[in-house]
C-alpha cells in the first residue's frame, strides 16, 4: 500500500502528534468492514462496546495463562463458556474456553479427539498400527486440513466427503467413506460436520452425520464458527438440529455476534474428559484449586483477555437483540435470493441456509469460457465505481460472486441498488 512509507525502526523517538499523522493514511487505506456495502466476507463490524472491552483488556494486561494472573477473567470466561455449552445443548458436564480464532478452535478440538480416541497424549501416534484419519465435508474449512498436518496425520489424513447440490455433506457418502477407510487399513476417529461452510454458508445434516459418527464410535466435531449464531434465533435455530449431539463445537463470536477480532471458542461435551486428554501442567504455576489454569488446558500459553469484550457485547445487546440481528440477516438474504432468481443471466450456487449467497453471471452473449472473466470484471466495477465489495471465490471449478449479508446496516435499498448496477453493467457489456 502507498500508505506504508516508512517501516524502518527509528533511532530516536517520534512525538505522538507525528505518529498520529503517520497513522492517518494507514487507516484511510485499510478495508472498512463497518460500511454497509462491505458484503464480501465473514468480517463483521465490531460493537462499540467490544472495542471498549479491547481497550480495557489491553490496559489491564492480565494474562489468561494462569488463574493467579487473571483471576476475575478466568472465572468469567469459564462461567460464560458453560452458558454457551448449555445454549448448544451439550449437557451438564460441558464447558469450554476462548481462543484466538476458529482455526485454533478446530485444532484444539481435533487434538482432544485424537488423544481421547487413541490415548495418544503421552506417546503420540507414531506407534499406532493403523493410520488415523478424519472425515470432513469436501467443503470444510481449510483449518481442518491444517490441524491434521500439525497433529501428525498430514493433510492426506483428512478424507473429503462428497456434498450435494447445496454443498451439504451427503450422509450416505460419509457412511461409504468410513467403511472404505477401514477396508483400506486406516483408523477413522473423527467426523467433522460444518455449520456454515466458508464459501456458500451451508449446513451439513447434523442429525444424520452425528448418528453415523456415534454408530462407528467416532468423535463428532461441529465447526459452527459462523453458523453457530443461529442458536440465538427461535426462527432459524432448527437448522442446527443435531448440534446438541456434538462432542465438541467451534464457534466464533467475532463473526455474527459482532465482537472485535479475535474471539472464538471451543466447547466440549465433557470438560473432565477434555482436561484428562490435553492438560499439560506448568511446574511454575500455582495450583488454581477448583478453577483450572487455562494455559494448561488450551493450545495457547500466554493469552490476552478476550472474554471482556464478549461479555460486554452480550450484556449490551442481549439474547433477544442477537436473535433480531440473525433474523434480519437471514431475511435480507431471502430478498437477495429473489433478486438473483428474477434475472435469467444470473446463476445461483445452491440454496442458502443462512445469510450467505453465491451467484454468477452467465451472459448468453459470451462463451462459457469467458464467464469467469465477466464476473471478475463485474466485481472490479462494483468496487471501484460503486464502492460495493463482493468477494470472488473459486468453487467447483468456476468463480462465484459471494455476498455475506452480515452488516446490520445493509438493507433492501442497498440490495435494490446493487442489482440495478449489475443490470446496467450487463447491458453495457452486451
Amino acid at each position: 500500500s502507498s500508505a506504508i512509507q516508512d517501516v524502518v525502526i527509528p533511532e530516536t523517538p517520534i512525538a505522538e502528534d507525528d505518529l498520529l499523522e503517520k497513522l492517518r493514511p494507514l487507516i484511510a487505506d485499510s478495508m472498512n468492514s463497518a460500511t454497509p456495502s462491505f458484503i464480501g466476507h465473514m468480517n463483521s463490524m465490531p460493537t462499540t462496546i467490544s472495542i471498549l472491552g479491547d481497550l480495557v483488556a489491553s490496559a489491564l494486561s492480565n494474562n489468561m495463562l494462569f488463574h493467579e494472573t487473571s483471576p476475575v477473567f478466568t472465572t468469567l470466561e469459564l462461567s460464560l463458556m458453560k452458558q454457551f455449552a448449555q445454549l448448544f445443548g451439550l449437557g451438564e458436564h460441558a464447558g469450554g474456553f476462548l481462543l484466538g480464532s476458529g482455526t485454533m478452535g478446530n485444532l484444539q478440538a481435533l487434538a482432544v479427539a485424537r488423544n481421547v480416541q487413541f490415548g495418544s497424549m503421552e506417546k503420540g501416534i507414531g506407534a499406532l498400527p493403523k493410520s488415523p484419519v478424519i472425515l470432513a465435508s469436501e467443503a470444510a474449512h481449510a483449518s481442518v486440513r491444517k490441524a491434521a498436518m500439525i497433529l501428525g496425520l498430514g493433510t492426506a489424513g483428512v478424507i473429503p466427503v462428497a456434498t450435494d447440490e447445496n454443498s451439504r455433506m451427503r450422509p450416505e457418502a460419509l457412511q461409504d467413506e468410513i467403511e472404505k477407510a477401514k477396508a483400506d487399513g486406516h483408523h477413522p476417529f473423527c467426523v467433522v460436520a460444518t455449520a456454515g461452510t466458508t464459501v456458500t454458508g451451508n449446513i451439513d445434516p447434523l442429525v444424520e452425520t452425528g448418528r453415523i459418527a456415534r454408530e462407528h464410535g467416532l468423535w463428532f466435531h461441529v465447526d459452527a464458527a459462523y453458523g453457530g449464531a443461529l442458536i440465538f434465533s427461535e426462527k432459524y435455530r432448527g437448522r442446527l438440529a443435531g448440534v446438541e449431539h456434538a462432542d465438541s463445537i467451534t464457534f466464533n463470536p467475532q463473526k455474527w455476534l459482532y465482537v472485535s477480532q479475535g474471539c472464538a471458542m471451543a466447547l466440549f461435551r465433557n470438560m473432565r474428559e477434555m482436561e484428562n486428554a490435553f492438560r499439560v501442567p506448568s511446574p511454575y504455576a500455582t495450583d488454581a484449586g477448583l478453577v483450572c489454569n487455562l494455559g494448561e488446558i488450551t493450545v495457547h500459553g500466554s493469552r490476552r483477555v478476550e472474554v471482556l469484550k464478549l461479555w460486554l457485547s452480550l450484556q449490551h445487546i442481549g439474547a433477544n437483540g442477537y436473535a433480531q440481528l440473525v433474523d434480519e440477516g437471514c431475511h435480507l438474504s431471502e430478498y437477495f435470493l429473489r433478486k438473483v432468481k428474477e434475472r435469467p443471466f444470473l446463476q445461483l450456487e445452491g440454496q442458502p441456509d443462512m445469510n450467505i449467497l453465491c451467484f454468477r453471471g452467465t451472459p448468453e452473449s459470451l462463451p462459457s469460457a469467458r464467464w469467469d472473466e465477466w464476473n471478475s470484471s463485474l466485481q472490479t466495477h462494483l468496487l471501484r465505481e460503486k464502492d460495493v465489495f463482493l468477494s470472488l471465490p473459486p468453487y467447483r471449478g468456476v468463480r462465484w460472486l459471494r455476498a455475506v449479508l452480515l452488516n446490520p446496516y445493509a438493507d433492501e435499498n442497498l440490495v435494490e441498488r446493487l442489482f440495478d448496477w449489475i443490470d446496467s453493467f450487463a447491458m453495457s457489456v452486451n
